[in-house]
């Protein structure tokens, strides 16, 4: 994806970039990663198109005007030799529970699902 050049509220000079890759299952999906910093960036050059990747990185969703946004984080992007198996990823910590930063809300009641069982489905 094009890099983007720009200053931050704060003043600071600022670059992103991207890529987007094509999973290797039954059914091949794209998902695309964003990079900030010229470091990260830096690990793109020399990956070569259609090239086998391992990719390292941190979701993060905001919301913004009553929707949510997710942005796949690339922290580390490693090029893999045909045939080579990607790393396995190190055993998770246990999570603390997160405390949500606003209590949920009930949704409108126009938005509720209803509770009557006129259908047969089995969920």
């Amino acid at each position: 994806m094009p890099e983007v050049r720009g200053e931050s509220q704060s003043g600071r000079p600022f670059v992103r970039g991207g890529f987007v890759i094509e999973t290797d299952d039954t059914y091949p999906r794209q998902v695309a990663f964003t990079l900030f910093g010229e470091d990260r960036l830096a690990m793109l050059t020399g990956l070569a198109m259609n090239s086998m990747v391992q990719v390292t990185f941190s979701p993060e969703s905001r919301e913004y005007n009553e929707r949510w946004y997710t942005d796949l984080r690339c922290i580390r992007v490693q090029s893999l030799m045909a045939g080579q198996m990607p790393a396995q990823p190190m055993a998770a910590q246990p999570a603390q529970p997160a405390q949500p930063a606003v209590p949920f809300a009930q949704p409108p009641a126009s938005t509720a699902m209803p509770t009557d069982s006129s259908d047969d489905l089995p969920f």
